[in-house]
């Protein structure tokens, strides 16, 4: 499997480079590239700005996208296409919060499940910038981008149906329940782990953490 970091579009919102904020002493796209290595993942980075591309070399590979200004599906479309193997797992950089035991449990579901994605859901929703997908989706996924259909979820389920393959979005939720103890940490919270710094009132609450941001 393959690992990649999805390095955060624009930052509007922010006001400034997402992946280069800090926290717990190291910039956010150091630590999710440390996350996916601790994993046993051959990390590089996709979806990133071209001007931001030299400050993010510094931690792994930046690929460039195929699809430039079309957001986070076409960095996951340049994936793909740049990845050897037939999985790959996508973790978008501000997602600090999310364990390391948790991406590799996902890691194993995919892979027995052999669906073309697979998406954790938390609170009802999909969280598409943290999942894994197969590269039997990436012809369908360059074909929603040059139809205009740039929504990740959109963009994913055109991309299965037209290989008639299935997405495999499951309930975090349910599963933990289900799980003996211990097998995913107690904390950060669970309705926390999929929080992105999207806003500065959004990476205050992330800083207030202290597990989960580690490998």
């Amino acid at each position: 499997m393959n690992g990649f970091v999805l390095a955060g579009g624009q930052s509007t919102r922010m006001g400034r480079d997402k992946a280069l904020l800090d926290l717990d002493g190291r910039p956010l796209a150091a630590l999710a590239v440390e996350k996916l290595r601790a994993l046993g993942l051959d990390a590089r980075i996709c979806g990133a700005r071209p001007e931001a591309a030299p400050q993010l070399a510094r931690f792994a590979e930046v690929i460039p996208d195929n699809f430039p200004e079309c957001g986070p599906v076409a960095g996951i479309e340049a994936g793909l296409a740049a990845a050897p193997a037939p999985l790959s797992l996508f973790l978008a950089v501000d997602m600090p919060l999310v364990p390391a035991n948790f991406l590799r449990w996902m890691m194993k579901r995919a892979e027995t499940s052999e669906a073309v994605a697979t998406i954790p859901a938390a609170d009802g929703l999909p969280q598409p910038l943290c999942a894994v997908y197969s590269r039997r989706l990436l012809e369908g996924l360059g074909a929603a981008i040059t139809g205009g259909h740039l929504k990740m979820m959109t963009a994913v389920t055109e991309a299965a149906t037209a290989v008639g393959e299935r997405v495999d979005v499951f309930q975090v939720e349910s599963v933990a329940a289900a799980l003996p103890a211990g097998v995913w940490p107690p904390e950060p919270p669970l309705r926390d782990w999929f929080l992105n710094a999207n806003t500065p009132e959004e990476w205050a609450r992330i800083r207030t953490h202290k597990a989960g941001i580690g490998v």
